[in-house]
């Protein structure tokens, strides 16, 4: 069989409440996002998956997807991976798309990315062709495993890894929602990429 991976986006954190744009700023999760991410765990514990103890566990070595992992009970066996990091919002990190709006009217991240620096700069942000380059990494690898594969990482990367594992430009992120805590699943019908599971959140019961 095909390896697949298993994407779960992390916890509920202030700045995700409040919509602000979290990168590489290590927020914690909230009391919400840590039970969420138990829940989730629960889950992924029971049938169908029974934890999944075949597939390879890489989680973000950001605190706020690290603690899901953790809380969910995966911590034993993952691995950080620096490619699963959320995107680097450069200028744009910590502001909410009101207050980039007031800056740049028509702004659209999926389109027009976000101020890049200059190289060395503490947050110098992440161009749309990296972010995609390093989406197609995370691809790469997986389609190169021996087993499945079990991400805890961060909205927009998720949704990139979604669009390249399609084949798709990253702008098609746009299209799929992602919520915190969700559980979502990239696999192959029909022998093509294909999504098989998204934005799952039975488990919070919403």
């Amino acid at each position: 069989m095909a390896p697949r991976i298993f994407l779960a986006r992390h916890g509920q954190t202030e700045w995700s409440m409040l919509g602000r744009h979290t990168g590489r700023t290590d927020i914690p999760l909230l009391d919400e996002g840590r039970r969420g991410a138990k829940l989730l765990g629960e889950r992924l514990h029971r049938t169908p998956w029974d934890g999944l103890p075949d597939a390879e566990i890489r989680t973000s070595p950001l605190s706020r997807a690290r603690e899901t992992c953790e809380l969910a009970g995966f911590a034993d066996r993952a691995q950080d991976w620096d490619a699963l990091m959320e995107w680097d919002y450069g200028a744009y990190e910590g502001m909410t798309q009101a207050q980039i709006h007031a800056i740049d009217p028509d702004w659209f991240i999926w389109r027009d990315g976000v101020p890049v620096g200059s190289p060395g700069a503490q947050s110098r942000g992440e161009t749309m062709a990296e972010l995609s380059a390093r989406a197609d990494g995370i691809v790469e690898y997986v389609r190169s495993a021996d087993r499945d594969v079990l991400a805890f990482a961060h909205g927009h990367i998720l949704r990139v890894l979604c669009a390249r594992w399609l084949g798709e430009d990253i702008s098609f992120a746009a299209r799929i929602k992602l919520d915190p805590t969700s559980l979502s699943a990239l696999g192959w019908a029909y022998g093509a990429p294909a999504i098989e599971r998204w934005n799952d959140t039975g488990h919070l019961g919403t």
